[in-house]
């Protein structure tokens, strides 16, 4: 899922999670399965930034003078803090400090199958069929926990995936792949938009009885939406039935759910009129109208809906309908509209419910009302509304935020005693507020907690921490992680490349930076226009023209078209500015 992104408050303005918690759609579970509200739920990004305005009650990891920052950047590129150098020296997996890449990382692992498997596929091939041939000769027992594994550590590379799995298949004796393995591939095909390749494995599984089902075509529906192939989805929906799937209120609700969080409520609609009348529509297909509209700011288009469904079914709001109007009005930092919404939600008899109050403690925050924010916290008590994950997330942010560290660290320790177990997300939010600032000992403690507590990492664990490296030129500590990250099967994808790239060249380690950069364009990604640029740039300031030269030859070989990054699509904003109680 792609989530409407918020500006940050005054003290995280490139923050674009609040907090990290990546499951909007689990969120969704608790609220009768509708959708997930978006303010609370953005992934971090390998570009946030933090800023927290001195005072004197601020701790003193937030009062560094420019002095005391520029200490911290020591040039070793082996140091490790003591505490942890055991834990780094002596892991699984050893890294090599002169050589960073991924390729190095997989020589220094205990041969296994996944590994020799990696090895090969981390080889430079121009398609899959040539993956199949340099597979020829790899000696491995393909069974189908390993071919998980190998297509989740090459999930952000198509093509030795791709390749891998055909071999794969080849291997078992005419065995086909299960369902799952499939639609685990298409799902890899869909994060580099190989919608062509995908639609010949689907013509491949339909030859095989259960092999699609709903979960297969979601896959691809929600993977085109996010491409922005906004007519496509809605033609797959219209073929639904040719691929053996039925056409219900289920898959309709998923459709239209899909279209409403990558940006096209319009499309989501007109899906929603074309079909009304041979679907009936419930309760919950017009609270994902709702939301789609609140989420955009439309907020009149919303109330529309609402009378539609009051007018048309009888049905009446309900928890999930009052609090989209909230969001909406959180968004815009209009608390007295948020406030009122909430009130005449009880009075007709609607209860807050914990995604509620997140996501207003969670705008108070962002606002600098530090104070209300946390009374939201007395407020639930005195309800009876029970915190979950999410909640403390939020929490120990706004706490982080407002320099209450030790007061954090006080609810983050609490949370087990109250029954609620710390997730990824908890953990990716310590882990970037202590990175943010420097902290590399406590930083890295945290990742080493995940594991001792087997919590799976993902992608947004670890860019913080790259970051942390790549300013304090920290090489041994960042050959480390990117071993970590590979034998917890996570791939890099481009924004991890790119940060890499873009930090390691602002801070003068430009061998490094070409390397990656190689291996970025050797993996398939087409660079934006300001990585290439900033480089070549970086590369001719400090007399490195051999260097230069070959980013160049690089370049001009691959014949890409120059991309520029993506622009930010901005929310039309509603344009209400009456203080009136919202009416239903």
């Amino acid at each position: 899922m792609r989530l409407q992104q918020w500006k940050h408050f005054n003290s995280l303005r490139q923050y674009r999670a609040f907090v990290p918690f990546n499951g909007c759609r689990s969120r969704s579970d608790r609220m009768n399965g509708v959708y997930a509200f978006c303010t609370a739920a953005e992934s971090i990004k390998a570009n946030d930034s933090l800023s927290v305005d001195e005072s004197p009650e601020l701790p003193d990891w937030v009062k560094s003078s420019d002095n005391d920052t520029i200490a911290k950047r020591k040039t070793d590129d082996d140091f490790v803090p003591p505490s942890i150098s055991y834990w780094i020296e002596n892991h699984k997996i050893q890294s090599d400090v002169e050589n960073i890449d991924i390729k190095s990382a997989v020589n220094d692992i205990v041969e296994s199958d996944v590994d020799k498997v990696s090895k090969i596929l981390n080889g430079r091939f121009e398609s899959p069929d040539l993956v199949v041939k340099a597979l020829e000769d790899c000696d491995v027992d393909v069974s189908d926990g390993l071919i998980e594994q190998v297509l989740r550590r090459f999930s952000c590379q198509w093509c030795p995936g791709f390749g891998f799995f055909k071999w794969a298949e080849l291997q078992r004796a005419g065995k086909k792949h299960s369902p799952e393995l499939y639609n685990l591939m298409i799902d890899n095909l869909g994060k580099a938009k190989k919608f062509d390749v995908i639609w010949e494995l689907v013509e491949d599984m339909k030859n095989f009885e259960g092999y699609v089902s709903l979960d297969t075509m979601t896959r691809i529906m929600r993977r085109l939406a996010k491409a922005g192939r906004y007519s496509e989805v809605i033609n797959t929906f219209e073929k639904l039935e040719s691929f053996g799937v039925e056409r219900d209120i289920s898959a309709f609700h998923i459709w239209i759910d899909a279209l409403v969080k990558e940006g096209s409520v319009e499309d989501a609609e007109r899906l929603f009129s074309d079909y009304k009348d041979r679907i009936p529509p419930t309760l919950r297909t017009y609270n994902i109208l709702v939301h789609g509209w609140c989420k955009i700011r439309q907020i009149d288009k919303a109330k529309a809906i609402v009378n539609k469904m009051k007018e048309e079914h009888g049905f009446q709001p309900d928890m999930i309908t009052y609090t989209s109007f909230i969001e909406a009005y959180c968004r815009e930092k209009d608390f007295y509209k948020a406030n009122a919404t909430l009130a005449e939600m009880r009075e007709n008899g609607c209860r807050p419910s914990v995604v509620t109050y997140t996501i207003m403690m969670n705008a108070l925050a962002k606002a600098k009302e530090i104070n209300k924010a946390v009374k939201i916290y007395e407020e639930m008590k005195e309800n009876n509304c029970s915190p979950d994950t999410a909640f403390y997330n939020v929490f120990i942010t706004a706490l982080s935020i407002a320099g209450r560290q030790k007061d954090a660290d006080s609810v983050f320790d609490d949370m087990s005693k109250q029954g609620i177990i710390p997730d990824v997300r908890t953990y990716n939010t310590l882990i970037f507020i202590a990175a943010h600032d420097l902290q590399e000992e406590k930083a890295l403690k945290l990742l080493k907690k995940i594991e001792e507590r087997r919590i799976k990492p993902d992608i947004n664990t670890y860019i913080p921490l790259l970051k942390m490296c790549c300013n304090l030129n920290r090489m041994k500590v960042l050959s480390f992680l990117l071993s970590h990250l590979f034998a917890n099967n996570i791939s890099l994808d481009y924004g991890t490349y790119s940060l890499l790239v873009s930090r390691l060249s602002r801070n003068g380690n430009l061998d490094r930076a070409c390397f990656y950069f190689k291996e970025l364009v050797e993996k398939g990604f087409v660079p934006t226009d300001s990585i290439y640029d900033n480089l070549v740039k970086e590369l001719e300031k400090n007399g490195m023209s051999k260097e230069k030269q070959e980013i160049e030859e690089l370049i001009a070989s691959k014949n890409f078209v120059r991309m520029a990054p993506e622009p930010v699509k901005k929310s039309k904003k509603s344009k209400s500015k009456n203080r009136t109680t919202t009416e239903f």
